[in-house]
Formats: structure tokens, sequence, C-alpha cells
């Protein structure tokens, strides 16, 4: 408009032709004879163009005269397509008018086209917007209204949240209801979604409560770790709205607005005494609006959506997501961590040994990371106290132990005696997890290389006869060559001295 404005003065106030003019400011001749002529036909004075907005001296120069005449009728009659091709990836209103203008000897210029286009779509107040390209986001929110759903047994009333999703091209909705706003239901509900549209978006933008943003900030909001692997599982990514900021997600707002006149309202005097009673004359009243065309249209949001962004849209995982749960911990000098959810303790390398790290688990599988990378991945183990091990994971100089088995040292124990192996049984079988008793094992079975075979035979008896299975005990008797006294000689080198303080058995009788 810059140029039209010079041509408009380089023309009446200078007197230059618009052949001219037109080579001066550098626009067409065609277009140019046609903005004088449509300013002398305005009647309005040169020295009030300045004092006009840009739209408004554009409208002066063409619009009155230009929808009077075929070539108007034959652009405007294109308007529909254009609005619904410019959904689609790659397209512009540039190549649009290149397509236009083929096979045509009489046409507009590229300047004019647009501004026919934008006015019409501005007279026809329509509600998609050019920049949402078809596939690029979904939009999703929770509605402010919730529903209730009636306990058939007691009659109380449990109020349901109300997820609202909407696809930016095609304005494609759906609705479901879901008992709260929690991370569980807030994934399950975003995973039905996608699996209603049959695609994955390139971006999802939700609102910025705890289930999506950990932490909302202008520039860099946090995103709910769980969340963020949801977007990694179905490969899109996560665009939180900005705080106060309804217009960054106002169709979604918008479409609260519809929810509420055109599902809501049809189901005003039901009585629902499910969530999946609920949910299912939900949706049949979303499939209702879906099917029902744009005001001023002869197309649909479902018509829409598979002529333009359904193709466009991702595949879906093979797979549903299974929600993973995060903790830290501590690698402890065996290099294990402990998952406090199962009490139970999963390898890491040795290497990190006093790190802290991160722990991600689902159902099936444990996952360990250190600086954002995992180290280590394990098959969940719900045993209490137990170890899961992998053996890459040890010092080279500690990989023998790994090959202790209890087997191992009952074999041992056999090849001395059967009361050494009846001992190392009971060794075993006194600890929670065999791997516990092992160094215990070792150290009596050490024992024997030190000692007569016979009296460590006995020594071993002697432990079975008084349950005291340790290798102090082992030990001290061996030094003291207490295993071949009687059961009175013992008593009388432990008999308690006399004393008038020290009272008798017959006290308690």
């Amino acid at each position: 408009m810059r140029k039209v404005r010079e041509l408009l003065k380089l023309y009446f106030e200078q007197n230059i032709s618009a052949r001219q003019g037109a080579k001066i400011v550098g626009i067409g001749k065609t277009a140019a004879s046609e903005y004088v002529a449509g300013f002398k036909s305005s009647g309005l004075e040169i020295n009030v163009i300045n004092n006009l907005r840009d739209d408004e001296l554009l409208q002066a120069l063409s619009v009155k005269k230009e929808t009077e005449n075929t070539r108007y009728q034959e652009l405007s009659a294109l308007f529909p397509y254009f609005e619904k091709e410019l959904k689609r990836v790659g397209v512009t209103l540039q190549l649009l008018w290149e397509e236009y203008k083929l096979n045509r000897d009489i046409y507009y210029g590229y300047s004019q086209f647009c501004h026919h286009y934008y006015h019409w779509r501005k007279h026809k107040n329509v509600s998609m917007r050019i920049e949402h390209k078809a596939g690029d986001k979904m939009f999703v929110d929770f509605a402010g209204n919730k529903l209730a759903v009636t306990n058939p047994d007691t009659g109380e009333i449990e109020y349901q949240e109300v997820f609202v999703s909407v696809l930016g091209a095609s304005q494609l909705a759906y609705i479901e209801a879901v008992p709260s706003q929690k991370i569980p239901d807030w994934i399950a509900v975003n995973e039905s979604t996608l699996r209603f549209y049959d695609g994955v978006p390139a971006a999802i933008v939700p609102d910025c409560l705890k289930s999506a943003v950990t932490k909302a900030d202008k520039y860099e909001p946090e995103i709910n770790q769980s969340y963020n692997d949801f977007a990694n599982h179905y490969n899109t990514v996560i665009l939180p709205a900005r705080a106060l900021h309804p217009k960054d997600k106002s169709l979604a707002e918008n479409f609260v607005r519809n929810a509420y006149r055109h599902i809501y309202a049809p189901l005003r005097n039901q009585v629902f005494f499910s969530l999946e009673e609920l949910n299912l004359a939900l949706w049949e009243q979303l499939d209702k609006f879906n099917q029902k065309n744009f005001q001023g249209k002869e197309y649909s949001r479902q018509q829409l959506f598979n002529e333009i962004e359904k193709e466009q849209l991702k595949p879906l995982p093979v797979s549903y997501y299974e929600i993973k749960e995060y903790s830290k911990g501590k690698v402890q000098y065996n290099h294990h961590v402990y998952l406090k959810a199962d009490a139970h303790y999963y390898s890491v390398p040795f290497q990190l040994t006093g790190k802290q790290v991160t722990i991600s688990y689902t159902s099936r599988d444990v996952e360990i990371y250190f600086n954002n990378q995992r180290v280590a991945i394990h098959k969940r183990n719900r045993k209490k106290y137990g170890y899961t091990t992998n053996n890459e994971h040890r010092p080279k100089e500690h990989k023998y132990v790994s090959e202790w088995t209890p087997q191992r040292f009952l074999n041992w124990a056999a090849t001395i005696a059967p009361e050494v192996k009846e001992l190392i049984q009971g060794i075993l079988d006194s600890r929670d997890h065999p791997e516990q008793a092992f160094r215990t094992c070792m150290g009596v079975l050490n024992l024997a290389k030190k000692h007569d075979n016979n009296d460590f035979i006995k020594s071993c008896k002697k432990a079975l006869e008084i349950k005291n299975l340790t290798v102090k005990f082992i030990k001290n008797t061996l030094q003291n060559k207490t295993f071949n006294l009687s059961d009175q000689e013992e008593l009388k080198l432990f008999k308690l001295p006399e004393h008038q303080n020290i009272r008798g058995k017959e006290t308690y009788n």
C-alpha cells in the first residue's frame, strides 16, 4: 500500500501517467491503472489518503467496483476452495494465486488476490485460522463445568472432570469424562484422544495444569516427567500454553463453549449411573457435533478432517503407553541402588558407586539413569530385600563372587563331612536371601584349612547342637578346644560364682 500511495501522489500531484508511475514505484501497469481509476470513482481527495488506513484505502480503490464485475465473481467462487486448501501442509496463497492465473487471460495480481481473499474471510467471520496447518497441533483442556454420575446403590453424586480436545486445522473435537485431573487419568485420556483421531499430531498444546506442567514459566515451562515420557512414546512434543493467555489455546476454549450448547444441554435431563454410561452419551452427541456443517459452510469438521488432516497425522505406535514412576537413589558400596517401592536392590555399573541416580519403573521394567543417560535396565522384581544383579556391573576383581552358588558351598562342605554340610545348609536357610550367607559360608569353610579336620568337624557338630551357626563361635571353639568338653565340664567351666546378690532358679518357682 505504500507503493499505491506513491503512485496516486505521482499521478494526481505531479501529473505523471499511470504507466510511468507504475514503473517508478514497481507495480504492474494494469494494477496501476485500476488503482487510479478506482480512486477517481471513490470521490476522495488526494490530500486525505495519508489519514486512511491501508485496508480503508484499498477497499475504497477496489472492492465496490470489483464486486460488480465478472472477474471478482469468478475469483470469489474459489474462496471456499482456497480456505480448505490452505490447511494443507505447504500450501500458501502464493501457490494458490499461481494456480488461479493459469489458463486465464484476465486475472488479479497477487496483492489484489490476497486483499479480496482476506476481505472475504473477514466478512464471512471464518473461525478456522490459517496458521493451523493440518497435522500440526492438538489443543487439550478440561471444561470448567463437571458432569454428575449417581451411585445406583447409595444415590451419592460424584462429579466427573470433562476433558476436551480439538485438532487445529479441521477442528475435529473429542470429549471424555474422567474421575480426576491426576496423572494416570490425564495420560489415559490423552491416549484415548490419539486413538480416536487414529494418528498423532506434531505437537500437543495443554493448559498449565499440574499433570502437564510441573512449573509454569513464560519462556521455559517445566513439563511433567511422565507426560513428557508419554509424548516421547507417541513421537510428539508438548507445547504448553502460556499462563493467563487463553488465546494460545483458543480452539479448545471455543469448543468448551460449543460443548456446553451442543453436548451438555441435550443431556441436561438425563441421570447417569456409571462413568461408562456418561461417556457413551457424550460420544453420541459428539458425533452429531462433528458431523454438523460449519456455519455458512458446506462441509463439517469430520469431512474436513477426512479430506485434509487425517493423512497428515503421524502413525500410532503399536503398543500403548505404560505410565512410568520415578524416584531418586544413591548407589551403595555394593554397586546396587535401593528401590523403595519394592524394597529391592538393583545393580548399576560399579563406577557409579556413591552417585545419585534416577530410577524409572513400570509394572514390568526398572531403568536407572545417570546424567539423563540410561546405565542399567532390569526386569522388575518385587521380592523384598532381594538383589537383582547384572554380572557386567561388577568390578573385574569381584566377578569371581558371581560364581558362588548355594550348591557350590554345599558340595564343598560335603567333601569334609555330613555335619559340615548340615551346618552350611543351616546357615543358608537362616538368611532371607542366600547371597547374604555366602561370606559366612566362606568363613566357616576356610577354617577347615587352618585346623585339624577332626577338630573342625567336632566344632561344627557342637555349633549345630546349640544352634549357634556363626564363624565366631566355631573359631572360638577351635581355639579353646571346648568341643571336647562334656556337658558337665562345660557347665562347670561357665558356672557363675556364688554370691549373695545372685539369685538361683528357686527364687522364680
